[in-house]
């Protein structure tokens, strides 16, 4: 019988009452485990997270919590072994796609183990500078960060079950907010797993970690006032949080992180075989099969000179026709499979309406898959598509609005003079807001130019130059140290960003008192 894995709220373990959803192996069809969170007396475990989990955390000092997150850094590193296989098994990544979950999850956690030791012995954060009063600088203004006594829900999206909790939870717990995970349920075992170790080391204050998996229903409904609300996921999902009564009415913090038609974007003056223009190539055919291009900040449209299109679309093409799709556990095997049949379906459909509007410039499911049974895995291959009229409303519009969440890009020409961007700047705008464009070409000021250009509806700008063709970190790769989020479209959040994530998790104040009573804020306790 399918085992049922357990939830952890309110300090104990408890199995849910239900049947349970199955996650199934998307490669081979089976059944791995179940989950259920039917049963789980939730306004109880929510309020012991708040009373004991935070109250134990705020109780500690950001260097005191800083420690434990490198504690719980070692014992998640001892046990990646068993990870990669879950990861393997549940989401059908190959090797080296489970590692930019995994090892990136683990990397960000220990980022905010070390910025522990730097904001030092302090329970509260100052933010900014005294600021007089009045003409006399006795009585004088300070803003501080102290941390929210509420808890921090996090409802992740299935393509991250490691990344996506430890981005979220690690700057939250340093921050001495207590954490309940909602992991997506396809992929929920890799979550629930990580969290189990954790807790049976006994690292964290009881509380302080929680874990539900199966059904969200009636998580919103707990939340309080000082409580805050961390969600990747769909725009529609997004927007029946927005406006959720916790929201609307207890004016609960809300981080929304949803769909996003990220671009690249080559300048001029950068022809076929030039470097820039090979560096373009490359992070295309690299972002479209990195996780079978199930990543938020995948390429979803590339932008070049009219002049360079069709040599484009032979280079992309070419590259991609060496990526071997199939079983993750075949070493020839280099893209695995999206993360269930549910996915698999959205993902054809999507392609279906895009190529209404485009041409298929490149087309993988020529080729067979390899050591899987194209009945049963939910294996896609990559997809390059095409339009040479990327501006017509009513010839693009789907292009511009539409993402495929899978190993799909559309590549769109744009016309300038000289070195004048502005139709490619508007045609990257029509995307309404995205999580990160990048930017390839030669010319240092040109490329500062667009970036400055397209900074205000973009979270991230990636430039990519020749000089640091061997040491930039990647399109799609969210560095801890950078800000994670965008406007409009994107969701409007903001994560990571180094030191900036933990402002999420503290409410700011503004203390007027003497400048002697000022002077002891920064080692002050709750």
């Amino acid at each position: 019988m399918t085992p049922l894995l357990p939830n952890y709220l309110g300090g104990q373990w408890h199995t849910g009452t239900g049947a349970g959803a199955p996650l199934v192996d998307p490669v081979l069809g089976t059944e791995l485990v179940r989950v259920d969170a039917t049963g789980l007396d939730l306004a109880a475990g929510f309020a012991y997270a708040r009373e004991q989990g935070g109250k134990a955390l705020r109780a500690l000092s950001y260097r005191a919590r800083g420690a434990l997150l490198a504690e719980v850094l070692k014992v998640l590193q001892s046990k990646r072994d068993t990870y990669y296989e879950i990861a393997t098994a549940n989401c059908g990544t190959v090797k080296n796609d489970s590692a930019i979950d995994i090892d990136g999850g683990l990397f960000t956690l220990g980022t905010y183990a070390r910025m522990g030791e730097t904001l030092g012995d302090r329970h509260t954060l100052l933010d900014g500078e005294l600021a007089r009063l009045g003409k006399d600088p006795l009585f004088q203004s300070q803003h501080v960060l102290a941390p929210t006594r509420g808890l921090a829900l996090l409802i992740n999206a299935f393509n991250f079950p490691s990344w996506g909790l430890w981005e979220k939870a690690a700057p939250a717990l340093l921050s001495g907010v207590a954490v309940i995970v909602k992991p997506a349920t396809a992929t929920a075992w890799l979550t629930q797993r990580m969290v189990q170790d954790v807790v049976e080391a006994g690292i964290l204050p009881n509380g302080a970690l929680s874990v539900i998996c199966g059904s969200a229903r009636g998580l919103m409904d707990q939340l309080q006032p000082f409580d805050v609300v961390s969600f990747t996921g769909s725009a529609e999902t997004a927007a029946v949080i927005r406006s959720h009564p916790a929201v609307t009415q207890r004016s609960v913090r809300v981080n929304i992180e949803a769909d996003s038609l990220n671009s690249a974007l080559l300048l001029p003056g950068n022809e076929p075989g030039s470097e820039a223009f090979e560096l373009l190539v490359k992070e295309v055919a690299r972002e479209m099969t990195q996780k079978s291009g199930q990543k938020c900040t995948a390429i979803r449209r590339v932008f070049v000179p009219e002049s360079c299109y069709q040599a484009a679309a032979q280079a992309i093409a070419a590259r991609l026709a060496k990526t071997t799709v199939g079983n993750p556990r075949n070493e020839s095997v280099r893209m695995g499979a999206l993360v269930s049949r549910e996915q698999l379906q959205s993902v054809q459909a999507g392609l279906i309406r895009l190529k209404t509007q485009t041409e298929v410039l490149f087309d993988g499911s020529t080729q067979p898959l390899i050591d899987a049974d194209a009945s049963t895995a939910c294996c896609v291959a990559p997809t390059l598509l095409g339009t040479r009229n990327a501006s017509g409303s009513a010839q693009a519009d789907l292009v511009h609005d539409t993402e495929v969440f899978g190993p799909v890009a559309t590549l769109l020409p744009y016309a300038h003079v000289g070195n004048d961007v502005s139709h490619a700047l508007a045609l990257v705008r029509r995307g309404q807001g995205s999580l990160v464009c990048s930017l390839y070409g030669s010319d240092s000021a040109a490329l500062a130019q667009a970036a400055q250009a397209l900074a205000d509806s973009h979270g991230r700008l990636h430039i990519i130059s020749p000089d640091v063709a061997s040491s930039h970190t990647g399109h799609g790769n969210v560095m801890p140290q950078s800000l994670h989020g965008g406007p409009g479209r994107a969701g409007g959040g903001e994560e990571l960003g180094g030191a900036r994530a933990l402002n999420f998790y503290h409410r700011r104040s503004a203390v007027q008192a003497s400048t002697d009573v000022l002077r002891h804020l920064s080692t002050s306790s709750n």
